[in-house]
């Protein structure tokens, strides 16, 4: 008798625990959408970034060779 009451007891202690570590689960994959989604907007953003830096470059290349070829031939900039 003594033994079913015991058993009992640690099947509703068990039981507890599962609920709540069912509980901290459901969180969690709440935590790893949220986490996913702000991963994937991260990602756009840099995507959209890389394209505004290539042509950052590019500009920045072209107005350094038009100010090299106009300092040359004015005369400020000698080989």
């Amino acid at each position: 008798m003594v033994d079913d009451i015991q058993t009992a007891r640690e099947l509703a202690t068990h039981a507890n625990d599962i609920a709540h570590l069912q509980d901290d689960m459901d969180a969690m994959k709440e935590d790893i959408k949220a986490i996913r989604k702000s991963l994937e907007d991260i990602d756009k953003t840099l995507s959209e970034a890389r394209g505004g830096w290539k042509v950052l470059m590019m500009a920045g290349g072209a107005i350094s060779a038009i100010t090299a070829v106009v300092g040359f031939f004015t005369g400020r900039m000698t080989p």
